[in-house]
């Protein structure tokens, strides 16, 4: 019987279906935007939970959104004594899925 490689679970998949397969996410999926940011050098607005932004390029990143970053600016806002913005700029650093700043 054969199945499509989207649906084919990934313990039964060879490596080369496996490439296959992770570069069809990384090109038509939503981390295509990241994918188009490496290789463009554009800037990307990632929203962390500390209710911070981060404004950046993107280096390198993987499947479960670790990203290398450059270049970042990163923004907050705190409302208890102006309410005014901040910001700080960081040359290079390593932003892992849980949004911890390393």
């Amino acid at each position: 019987c054969f199945r499509s490689s989207l649906t084919k679970p990934k313990s039964e998949m060879t490596p080369e279906e496996l490439a296959k397969r992770e570069e069809e996410e990384f090109n038509t999926g939503p981390l295509s935007v990241l994918t188009q940011s490496v290789k463009n050098n554009t800037q990307v607005l990632i929203n962390c939970r500390n209710n911070k932004k981060l404004l950046g390029r993107v280096k390198a990143f993987d499947r479960h959104c670790n990203m290398v970053l450059e270049n970042v600016k990163e923004m907050w806002t705190e409302l208890p004594r102006t309410g005014k913005g901040k910001k700080k700029v960081i040359v290079k650093i390593f932003l892992n899925k849980r949004n911890e700043i390393r």
